[in-house]
């Protein structure tokens, strides 16, 4: 994971977050501020354990159960998005510096590819809408074995 923030982007973000809790009459807590920061110093896709992990090394005190709590928060305030690889775990990533994207994930080193969204939705949001169903977002993931693991 690289480190890939600006003040600006924090500060954008955390408008974000403070609109959504707002909204839900929770506060801008100190834990969730850390968290929002350590989830947006990684590049790529991360855990919730990453997170764990950058907050330990980082001696911030929050607690485990905040981050969980806080990355869902996250998650609802549109600040990052889920993706699925087919693991046990959660994977995130960050929306504020992604292009739209998709994934194909190697089941055997379990690398991922990511490639550029070509406006699927465009052809499955008629059929999908006219049937009342609002759409919030898609993905697309290709599981398969990747160059390096066929040789």
């Amino acid at each position: 994971m690289q480190v890939k923030e600006t003040e600006h982007q924090l500060q954008m973000e955390q408008k974000k977050l403070q609109e959504y809790l707002d909204q839900h009459q929770r506060r801008l807590s100190s834990g969730r501020q850390k968290v929002l920061r350590a989830a947006l110093n990684t590049h790529g896709h991360f855990t919730a354990e990453e997170i764990v992990k950058i907050c330990r090394r980082r001696q911030t005190g929050v607690s485990r159960a905040t981050i969980y709590r806080s990355l869902k928060e996250l998650l609802e305030a549109g600040i990052i998005r889920e993706t699925a690889f087919g693991e046990k775990h959660q994977h995130f990533e960050h929306v504020y510096d992604e292009k739209l994207h998709h994934h194909a994930h190697c089941i055997r080193c379990h690398s991922n590819i990511e490639f550029p969204d070509l406006k699927e939705d465009n052809i499955y949001r008629p059929i999908i809408e006219k049937r009342g169903f609002t759409i919030l977002g898609h993905e697309m993931h290709f599981y398969g074995i990747c160059q390096k693991c066929h040789k």
